[in-house]
């Protein structure tokens, strides 16, 4: 017999061992760890350890991810708070830059709306050329990765050259009428493959602010 067919005898015949149970005591097998021969229940209690040590991980992966959720809705919360609790855009602007910055840790933060009536003489109402508000509309949902080659990258005026990776949040449902932009200098702050739920919410929160205020 070769290895395949006694591993598929084992598999269908598994009260064999029951059957002859000394041959786990005599039965010798490598050690995982070290080129000494253990017997097979020795082996099994070895791999039942190293299972229980990677569910822990996983456990402990899972339970500081939660925190970490846990910490992130306590900002968005308090983000939404303070949005609520304005009475004009230019509140409204302050306070989400604010926020971004003292709360989320996001040193570059850039905002432009459009269709709607601003005050002429705000950053937030600056003229973006037709191509940018295109590309605002087809995004869909927020957009993560390098600065380089970005196009909204000028948005963030003299830091633009520190900036290393961006965050794209457009603003509006059915109609995109804005678009918050977040900088960062650390090239793995915002990244393709990351989560964008809480960048949604927040994108969320900013639109109607802005529509109820303007």
């Amino acid at each position: 017999m070769n290895a395949e067919e006694i591993a598929r005898f084992l598999r269908s015949h598994p009260q064999f061992f029951d059957q002859h149970p000394e041959l786990l005591e005599s039965m010798l097998v490598p050690h995982p760890y070290g080129g000494r021969a253990i017997p097979l229940a020795e082996r099994q209690a070895v791999a039942l350890r190293d299972k229980a040590r990677l569910l822990e991980g996983r456990l402990g992966e899972l339970l500081k991810l939660g925190e970490e959720n846990d910490a992130i809705s306590e900002k968005v919360h308090r983000l939404a708070v303070a949005l609520a609790g304005t009475r004009d855009f230019a509140a409204l602007a302050h306070s989400l830059y604010f926020h971004l910055r003292e709360d989320f840790a996001v040193p570059h933060v850039a905002l432009r709306v459009w269709g709607k009536a601003l005050p002429a003489d705000v950053t937030e109402a600056e003229a973006i050329d037709e191509a940018q508000r295109q590309h605002a509309a087809a995004m869909g949902a927020p957009q993560c990765g390098p600065a380089a080659a970005n196009p909204f990258i000028p948005w963030f005026g003299e830091a633009a050259e520190h900036v290393r990776s961006v965050a794209l949040v457009p603003l509006g449902e059915t109609v995109v009428f804005g678009l918050l932009a977040l900088g960062s200098e650390d090239p793995q702050r915002f990244f393709p493959e990351m989560g964008t739920l809480y960048l949604r919410r927040i994108g969320e929160l900013c639109a109607a602010g802005v529509s109820a205020r303007l």
